[in-house]
């Protein structure tokens, strides 16, 4: 049987992960939840990786969602399964320890688009709609679709949620849930672009960002506190003393990640 993710070649210290079911549009099974959840799992005990990017199999969808014929068998996902894959979970949540870039080189609905929102930045293909479809099912967007009105205005997304109706990639530009638009053959090299400049900084440095930036959007004084505590990790950190070092004698930092 075909891997239901495919974890390509790494691109220096990126490593781009492929939702690999498109005969079921790349939808999401426990199959595909685990492996995911196996990919990042390993991907984050990996001191060679430092971004990752997110990307589907074929022109059809990037993710469709959940798989309903698989879900309606009994298979669905499990609320609040931690275990197996509480990894895919993290992403969901935006807590994967290492920046990740959605390339959505297709439609992303449901559960997929919600992976896109769990994801730090998100190329998107000039052919890609989003949409959290759910309650056209009686269902609601358990993947923390539901937070959306966190991130746009809440007009606007209460208008997604309750009428279920898609959005095309220009729309999701101007809302701010994408970073770039670009043509179908662009997605993942500019999404791979994104990622190496990313790469390029220090880890530590993006480690502490990325947790800090993101908690001050739900809780100031909580992103404050943590502040505190990435001080010393960081600040008195090897890489912190190799970065000015690199800067004084004009050549490129070799980081270590402490």
């Amino acid at each position: 049987m075909d891997e239901a993710v495919v974890v390509e070649e790494r691109h220096g210290s990126v490593l781009v992960l492929r939702l690999n079911r498109p005969e079921a549009r790349n939808a999401l099974n426990q199959a595909m939840i685990r492996a995911l959840g196996a990919a990042i799992t390993a991907a984050e005990a990996d001191p060679e990786v430092r971004v990752l990017v997110v990307t589907g199999t074929g022109d059809r969808a990037f993710c469709a969602g959940m798989d309903l014929r698989d879900f309606a068998a009994g298979g669905g996902p499990e609320p609040g399964d931690e275990t197996a894959s509480g990894a895919f979970m993290r992403l969901m949540r935006g807590a994967v320890t290492l920046p990740v870039i959605a390339a959505v080189n297709a439609p992303a609905v449901a559960g997929g688009f919600e992976i896109v929102l769990g994801c730090d930045l998100v190329v998107a293909s000039t052919t890609a709609r989003f949409g959290l479809p759910e309650v056209k099912r009686a269902l609601f967007a358990g993947g923390d679709g539901i937070l959306l009105g966190t991130r746009i205005p809440l007009p606007v997304a209460l208008e997604i949620t309750l009428t279920g109706d898609p959005f095309d990639a220009e729309r999701a530009l101007a809302l701010g849930l994408v970073n770039r638009v670009v043509a179908p053959d662009e997605v993942l090299p500019t999404a791979l672009a994104l990622a190496e400049r990313i790469a390029a900084n220090g880890p530590l440095g993006i480690a502490a960002t990325k947790e800090l930036v993101r908690l001050a959007v739900a809780d100031v004084g909580a992103a404050h506190a943590r502040q505190r505590e990435w001080y010393p990790i960081v600040f008195q950190s090897e890489d912190a003393r190799e970065g000015a070092t690199a800067f004084v004698e004009k050549r490129d930092p070799v980081w270590r990640g402490r």
